[in-house]
């Protein structure tokens, strides 16, 4: 079973796959990752949330809070890449 982060970022690769077809940019696939990421962020607030409240479980709070970070730790990685690419190339010679 593929973990949350790893969904999220298939479907995002799965977005790319269509932007060629569908003509898509760039940006709207770093929009859709920054919506998946945001909804699993939410998703492990809720159920923090809820566990606090007691209608949820501990072990269902700690599989959506740990699918959170994993989520959340992902998108800083494309960030820190996005950043880090982008520096490469302000660092080029024209």
């Amino acid at each position: 079973m593929p973990t949350p982060a790893l969904s999220s970022i298939q479907g995002v690769s799965q977005g790319a796959a269509q932007t060629s077809e569908t003509g898509t940019s760039f940006a709207g696939l770093l929009e859709r990752l920054a919506s998946n990421t945001s909804t699993s962020m939410r998703s492990g607030e809720a159920a923090a949330l809820s566990a606090i409240q007691g209608d949820m479980q501990l072990q269902t709070v700690v599989d959506k809070v740990m699918a959170a970070e994993r989520t959340f730790q992902t998108a800083l990685a494309v960030r820190d890449k996005a950043v880090s690419a982008y520096l490469e190339i302000s660092r080029m010679q024209i």
